[in-house]
């Protein structure tokens, strides 16, 4: 076999698998929009049974440098699309309830998981923290329908969708954090990680968004100006680029670093943002929908379900109380949405890719019995797959007829 093949021959089945179900996907995308079989759920249903629990066709170690390296880009990507959403014109139309669900929801959210997490098994507080960290993101690619319905009150597609949006990179700093305390034991010193990890990768990304917001041109020159397709890649070269410069010394948190410099790269610059938001969806979807697939891959039924009916209830906790729990706190006294409306945002607030991810880059870690943690993070994901899969359509048909039929509510507009 020749050298180069020879040095590729981890990517032979997967990048076969995933060629097809694209393919597949494609063929089958008029059928999926029709059915609770998004294909987000196709790929990760894909990669279980082609995985070690099935036909073992796909054989990934989650800590090997495939993996890793997947969930790397991943991260940079995801992280670099959502910090572009965070606009101060956006921000200052309808910000309370975006708000909200970020400042109160989401962190009530984790700590209910923990405490269910501690209280179900035998983890510690940081472990049960770090699930609770893991699970506190929500992923619109799931109920994708709920936010592009016209019919659904925009305030609630608005909310929903700017909260999933960011919730991704401020759930980051809580998972670095408690993976870093759980790796390190009595050695972490969380002002250390603060000034290390978040300081450090914010000021970097400061400094590059700033640096890159200012090197290229705004407008036409003597040589012409930029075209569309050479903003977004200039975005897209911002993006790696803030990542990479943060991880050498003084090694401050890539990913911090990334989030931190799509949001001021995003106000300084809207036009490449505008620019990369109009071309990046397909890599974004191409890059989601790995992360799918080698996440059903090298999860098996021994790992989903290490910790037994303890890990089903904290699923079903998560879905069923801890989200609508913490989505009515923080509601509580809006005028902007009615019961039906607080109902509706609290049932939908789907497991997804972030969690995913994160979980891939937990189980490179060193966190002791990572597995452990990883499973019922990666359990709730196949739960809410299915459970929001099956009731995106009508749930966002109940909610337009329910629209329709009451005023809105005051404020709303």
């Amino acid at each position: 076999m020749p050298p180069v093949a020879a040095g590729v021959d981890f990517l032979q089945e997967p990048a076969a698998v995933f060629g097809l179900l694209l393919m597949v996907g494609a063929l089958l995308s008029g059928l999926a929009r029709r059915s609770f079989l998004s294909l987000t759920a196709i790929f990760v249903v894909a990669g279980f049974v082609l995985g070690q629990d099935g036909l073992e066709v796909l054989d990934l170690d989650p800590r090997s440098d495939f993996v890793q390296g997947l969930a790397v880009v991943a991260l940079v990507l995801i992280l670099f699309r959502d910090g572009l959403e965070v606009e101060a014109e956006m921000l200052q139309k309808a910000w309370h309830l975006p708000f909200r669900h970020l400042v109160l929801a989401m962190p009530l959210t984790a700590v209910l998981v923990a405490l269910a997490t501690h209280t179900l098994t035998d983890l510690g507080w940081t472990e049960s923290f770090l699930v609770g960290a893991l699970l506190s993101p929500t992923d619109p690619v799931l109920s994708s329908i709920v936010v592009t319905n016209p019919r659904v009150p925009r305030v609630i597609r608005h909310s929903l969708n700017l909260e999933s949006g960011l919730n991704d990179g401020l759930a980051l700093p809580a998972v670095l954090a408690f993976t870093a305390a759980a790796e390190s034991r009595d050695d972490f010193v969380w002002w250390q990680f603060v000034i290390q990890d978040v300081a450090v990768g914010a000021v970097t990304g400061l400094v590059v968004a700033f640096v890159a917001a200012r090197v290229m041109p705004r407008g036409a020159t003597l040589l012409g100006g930029p075209s569309a397709h050479q903003k977004a890649l200039y975005a897209l070269g911002v993006a790696f680029a803030a990542y990479g410069v943060a991880v050498v010394p003084p090694e401050g948190n890539g990913f911090i670093s990334v989030f931190v410099a799509a949001i001021a790269f995003g106000i300084w610059r809207p036009d490449i943002r505008e620019c990369f938001e109009t071309r990046s969806e397909d890599v974004l979807e191409v890059v989601k929908l790995g992360v799918f697939l080698v996440f059903g891959a090298i999860f098996t039924f021994d790992i989903l379900l290490e910790d037994g009916w303890a890990a089903v209830a904290i699923a079903a906790f998560t879905l069923l109380l801890a989200r609508p729990v913490a989505v009515f706190v923080a509601l509580a006294g809006s005028t902007q949405v009615g019961t039906a409306g607080k109902a509706f945002m609290a049932w939908f607030g789907p497991k997804g890719v972030a969690t995913m991810t994160f979980a891939l880059f937990v189980l490179g870690s060193d966190v002791p019995g990572a597995n452990r943690l990883v499973g019922i993070a990666a359990l709730t994901v196949f739960i809410s797959i299915i459970a929001h899969g099956l009731t995106d359509r009508p749930g966002a048909e109940w909610m337009a007829r329910r629209a329709g039929r009451e005023p809105e509510p005051a404020g709303a507009a």
